[in-house]
């Protein structure tokens, strides 16, 4: 079974930058996709960023040139830099394996880890 566990949440001022790690176990990582996605309170879950076994790489509009999404295979982890916060990037921010294609939407991804919390202060 799949196990993710992300970190690296915090709070930070607007403007700064965090990075956000994922750690996977129980099957090969290399060979799944993954994503992360956000929730902000009182929204839908929204798609940030995934990469694929091949490390190509697919970003939300709202973060593309600012948030860097990569994957170290050797360390069973995948990585979210998240530069240039701003406070509308507030949100709990979960990773999420798929043994399928990479994918924006997240009924495609069958694993998901608990999130971790991220607020940016204006």
């Amino acid at each position: 079974q799949v196990q993710l566990v992300e970190s690296g949440g915090g709070l930070v001022q607007a403007g700064g930058s965090l990075r956000l790690s994922c750690a996977f176990s129980g099957r090969t990582f290399s060979t799944y996709a993954m994503g992360w996605f956000r929730q902000a309170p009182g929204k839908e879950r929204e798609f940030v960023a995934a990469i694929s076994w091949l490390s190509t790489t697919l970003y939300a509009g709202s973060v593309k040139g600012r948030f860097t999404i990569s994957r170290d295979n050797a360390k069973n982890t995948v990585f979210l830099q998240m530069n240039s916060l701003k406070p509308e990037d507030t949100a709990v921010y979960s990773c999420a394996a798929s043994g399928g294609n990479m994918r924006n939407d997240g009924s495609f991804y069958p694993y998901w880890g608990q999130g971790t919390q991220v607020t940016v202060s204006s």
